[in-house]
């Protein structure tokens, strides 16, 4: 493929991702296993037997153009020209380039702005991955919060300007959960009668499993002990999205500062939430609320989730557990 048809150098990522990729069969359907986005990625559906092959050829292709495109961590995407231009120059967009940051648009304002694609400098001064010493100083905060800030982005028709040195976009808070989204309507038109996307536990599923069962069982896992479930949830044509602070964290003298970001503060959440889970017609729309939950706190995270129709949600504390008016609707013994 030249660089003109492959600008993203999409066939390095999707020769990575296949060389994780593992295929099983199992409870009547075809599961395929694989590692992208830096996270564990599966799907499990129920196919024509000469439709198997096609969907797992458009799953891994999709997913590496997206990565390739996309990823902040790879040189030649879309993102990292964008943020290299940075005070500099307008780069072009195409037409789902600009759908997405559009999306990001109406997502910053749905969240009352705790979604915030921008926040890059910050989630680099806090770095989970970092070994911490000492806490940022406020200089240092400062520095970073001068460059956060949606409303900053400039936006024309086919092209994006980020004006100030050093801003820089960051899809973490949304990627994952949009292309769970794109994959199941992916496998849907490529042959699948029903089917679960899995990326990093984000999931959305549609028709009825294969072994017969009247609707997908997904286990919220408990964030004060991880590994284990603390409730499952009976979801069809739906999808369940969880955002925590109990696996991306860093620990400094007792203190665990996670990785979702207070834009306001310039500061790791700290409000006593551990895991929002959200189940929502689309995983987008389940991400984008239990990272705006998570951010805003318990009370008005709460209000957010009774307040979004056709959402139901549960918000994990250190020693109870608040749940949205619907949530026990989907709660499976």
């Amino acid at each position: 493929m030249s660089a003109a048809a492959d600008p993203y150098q999409s066939t390095s990522i999707l020769g990575r991702i296949r060389g994780t990729a593992r295929e099983t069969r199992r409870d009547g359907g075809h599961e395929l296993a694989f590692q992208a986005m830096g996270s564990p990625c599966r799907i499990f559906f129920a196919a024509p037997p000469a439709a198997v092959g096609r969907i797992q050829q458009a799953t891994l292709q999709w997913v590496a153009g997206f990565e390739a495109k996309y990823s902040r961590y790879w040189p030649a995407s879309l993102i990292s020209r964008i943020n290299a231009a940075a005070g500099r120059d307008w780069v072009d967009l195409d037409p789902e380039a600009e759908r997405i940051l559009a999306l990001c648009h109406e997502l910053h304002f749905l969240t009352r702005m705790a979604f915030d694609p921008t926040a890059l400098p910050l989630i680099q001064l806090w770095d989970w991955k970092k070994k911490h010493t000492q806490l940022p100083s406020e200089s240092e905060i400062a520095a970073a919060k001068a460059l956060v800030g949606w409303a900053k982005v400039q936006r024309k028709p086919g092209r994006v300007f980020l004006p100030n040195p050093g801003m820089s976009l960051d899809l973490g808070g949304m990627g994952k959960e949009y292309a769970v989204d794109q994959v199941l309507a992916i496998i849907r038109q490529t042959g699948a009668t029903s089917g679960l996307v899995d990326f990093g536990a984000d999931v959305r599923v549609t028709g009825l499993p294969p072994d017969g069962r009247p609707a997908w069982h997904i286990g919220l896992e408990n964030p004060n002990q991880p590994g284990k479930a603390w409730v499952g949830l009976a979801v069809r044509d739906a999808a369940v999205a969880t955002s925590g602070d109990y696996h991306r964290k860093f620990e400094l003298n007792g203190v665990r500062y996670g990785h979702i970001m207070d834009i306001r503060a310039g500061r790791p959440v700290a409000n006593g939430v551990r895991a929002v889970s959200v189940l929502a017609p689309s995983c987008t729309q389940a991400g984008m609320l239990s990272t705006a939950a998570f951010a805003l706190g318990p009370t008005e995270g709460l209000r957010l989730l009774d307040s979004t129709v056709g959402v139901a949600g549960a918000i994990v504390l250190e020693r109870q557990t608040l749940t949205s008016r619907r949530f026990y609707e989907y709660v499976t013994q």
